[in-house]
């Protein structure tokens, strides 16, 4: 099974009932996506490499137990993280309506407990405690993904930019009160394209 293979070459352990999860994620994503469009892949096996593996490439390097998934759009990367750790909790934030709903269905129909939807632009999204982590793979760049989500980061928390290359423009043009703790090489099994997770703290 691809799924499997895929999860080894990841280092990543699940269960058969995660299994199963993913699986059905990815039959829910296929089955809604004519209707909602919340992804431009249409085949499955494709769905499998190009947003779960690359979703679960991310997991080894987070820290923390509560997280938000910015421009979330499908759940992208945070309905598999949510998946595989299940002791930790994910909000999945996007303002479009037609994707929050579908990431309802996500949650009720594979009882996943430790993710809520929220139908919001970042700007209007306030907590009181802040998040761990703030990921992301749908920001145009990361000063925009920094600037528009400082109001919700804990102290001590991270920044988590999902890119396909590194542009070194980019970062020079982050804020001056945060830095580039990591870059990291992403290997997504069965994907040849480039794919980083760039770790960026406060100073």
């Amino acid at each position: 099974m691809l799924l499997k293979l895929g999860l080894t070459d990841l280092n990543q352990v699940c269960s058969e009932h995660q299994i199963k999860q993913l699986l059905r994620y990815v039959t829910l994503l296929d089955r809604w996506n004519s209707a909602f469009n919340l992804t431009a892949i249409t085949d499955p096996k494709e769905m499998l490499v190009k947003h779960l593996f690359d979703s679960l490439a991310v997991g080894p390097y987070l820290s923390g137990q509560k997280f938000i998934d910015v421009g979330t759009g499908a759940g992208l990367p945070g309905v598999p993280l949510a998946i595989t750790n299940t002791h930790r909790n994910f909000d999945l934030l996007d303002s479009n309506g037609k994707k929050t709903r579908f990431l309802f269905q996500v949650r009720t129909r594979l009882g996943l407990n430790n993710i809520s939807e929220i139908q919001q632009r970042v700007a209007e999204h306030w907590t009181d405690i802040g998040y761990d982590g703030i990921i992301s793979r749908a920001f145009a760049s990361l000063s925009d993904m920094v600037k528009n989500t400082s109001h919700l980061l804990s102290p001590g928390g991270k920044y988590y930019a999902m890119k396909g290359r590194v542009m070194v423009t980019e970062i020079q043009a982050l804020p001056v009160d945060v830095e580039v703790e990591s870059i990291l090489k992403l290997t997504v099994p069965g994907l040849n394209e480039e794919r980083h997770l760039i770790v960026i703290g406060k100073k």
